[in-house]
């Protein structure tokens, strides 16, 4: 499946607390009783090969609190993969919650910005790009360029990578542009010939068309695609070894989106940026090009400005990439910390609350082997599928759909047929044939815990589950999870016709289609 004088300090913490998506964030509140950080020192290890791990006591975490975050995530079914916590350089925290396997890679959504981004800057190093400031028409001249005129003789790289491209970009729930971009024949060219809606650098108005023309540009200036570039120039020298980018019918990875790593990786990304772009003695990228991308370029009108493909909070004294369904890397300097969050749709919460109480100095604390015991405990629970439950009986529909094959009407999702098999032992699977010709049978869990099979979307498992819902309706639950995308098909069955309602956990759009069969 496809796609501050202390009482205003007092009061950004209980508004941080209002949404687990910013349960990194929220240690910024705590902050205020600290003393000050100073920038990180050169490190004193590297992790190309591996991180290395340390208990939160010995940087001043309180593992106890820890273990309540982990609790709570869990007790309140929140819907995040990984949450990852570097300090002074060392693993204090590396969560994972079922569904999700470690093993896997995960789909970084718009976190892909930020490495792209980065992928400019060290062309800029390297000379193959003259300067952030360049015009994009000039490096295209070859190229025949429709609905020129002087502002978008005008654009840059600059104002590309700050959102500010003045180009006729819509972006609106679901990126009309990226959308039209994705169903053209050329993404890239698409892009160069929107037509101009105001002056460069003047308004910030998201564009992920625009992070893709960057891509472009990468990939024109290096004489390579942006993921080989990324390979050579980035993350081989990290240590970053197994990736997945997907590309476009051009061969132009996607700029803005899919990148898929492991979470450790990605926090390598933040943690090169903590260092100021130095990795291993070697200077990945200038440290200029990292100050110029976390200081803000434009004022967004939200919490968040926005810098060079990175989101940036001054007043906070952090900056992160940021990703579709709770997808995080960020970085706050000043307490020499990184953190790393992946999921498939954030649901408010207060486990920031319990976060902020971990954070208790900048010094190591006393030992403390019963807490680090309990976190341990905390980390194993995570890892496990939920308690089942005993599967309700099938109503009569289950026994005259079973078997069926139902042809769908035109969706987004490119489902072309369905097919469900329900059996006297409430055992059920699912047959779905889409319009590319991929054809797939998974197993559906009836008692509350999903059942994983592998082979999904780039190879990474699928979760599903179901349960009926009255006599009539079977409600599918297909999570692709490292693929961030949860898809909840409402099955409404009804002689030879099932009303299909599709909905995804990270999008608030519910779209509507029909199926028949013959049978």
């Amino acid at each position: 499946m496809n796609n501050h004088k202390t009482s205003g300090r007092a009061k950004v913490c209980q508004t941080s607390l209002a949404n687990l998506r910013n349960l990194i964030l929220v240690v910024v509140c705590y902050h205020i009783s600290l003393a000050a950080t100073p920038l990180p020192q050169a490190p004193a290890y590297w992790p190309t090969n591996d991180w290395r791990s340390s208990t939160p006591e010995q940087q001043g975490i309180d593992s106890v609190k820890l273990a309540e975050a982990l609790d709570y995530i869990r007790q309140h079914d929140i819907d995040i993969h990984s949450l990852l916590l570097v300090r002074n350089g060392y693993i204090v925290l590396d969560a994972y919650f079922y569904p999700y396997d470690p093993k896997s890679l995960h789909d970084g959504a718009s976190v892909t910005k930020s490495v792209t981004s980065t992928l400019i800057g060290i062309a800029i190093d390297q000379r193959k790009i003259k300067s952030a400031r360049q015009a994009v028409p000039e490096i295209f001249a070859q190229s025949s360029i429709v609905n020129q005129d002087e502002r978008k003789a005008k654009l840059t790289l600059e104002s590309l990578l700050s959102m500010t491209s003045g180009l006729k970009c819509q972006p609106g729930e679901n990126e009309l542009t990226l959308h039209q971009m994705m169903e053209s024949k050329d993404w890239v060219q698409f892009m160069l010939d929107l037509p101009m809606a105001q002056e460069p650098g003047t308004r910030f108005v998201y564009c992920s068309g625009g992070m893709h023309l960057l891509s472009g540009i990468v990939s024109k200036a290096t004489g390579m695609t942006a993921f080989d570039f990324a390979r050579r120039a980035l993350f081989e020298p990290l240590g970053i070894h197994e990736a997945v980018w997907p590309a476009d019918p051009q061969g132009v990875n996607y700029g803005w989106g899919d990148l898929h790593l492991h979470p450790r990786d990605m926090a390598k990304i933040g943690y090169l940026y903590l260092n100021h772009g130095m990795w291993e003695g070697k200077q990945i990228v200038s440290a200029n090009w990292i100050a110029e991308s976390t200081r803000v370029h434009a004022q967004t009108g939200s919490d968040s400005d926005y810098g060079y493909g990175w989101w940036v909070r001054p007043k906070d004294k952090l900056y992160e990439a940021v990703g579709r369904g709770g997808q995080r890397i960020t970085v706050l300097p000043e307490l020499n910390l990184v953190a790393v969050e992946t999921g498939g749709g954030f649901e408010p919460g207060d486990v920031g609350a319990l976060l902020i109480k971990a954070l208790k100095s900048d010094r190591p604390l006393a030992a403390n082997p019963a807490g680090v015991a309990r976190l341990e405990a905390a980390l194993r629970t995570s890892t496990l599928p939920p308690a089942s439950k005993a599967a309700p009986r099938l109503p009569q529909m289950a026994a005259k759909v079973s078997g069926k094959t139902y042809e769908m009407s035109p969706n987004p999702i490119g489902l072309q047929k369905m097919s469900l098999m329900f059996t006297p032992r409430a055992e059920a699977s699912v047959r779905l044939t889409f319009v590319d010709g991929r054809s797939e049978i998974r197993q559906i869990g009836l008692d509350g815990v999903p059942r994983i099979s592998p082979n999904g979307r780039y190879g990474l498992p699928v979760a599903i589950k179901g349960l009926w819902q009255g006599e009539t309706t079977f409600v599918l639950d297909y999570d692709e999870v490292g693929n961030i995308n949860d898809f909840r098909f409402a099955l409404n069955f009804h002689d030879n016709e099932v009303r299909v309602d599709l909905s995804e956990r990270t999008a608030d759009v519910t779209v509507k289609f029909t199926g028949t069969t013959k049978d």
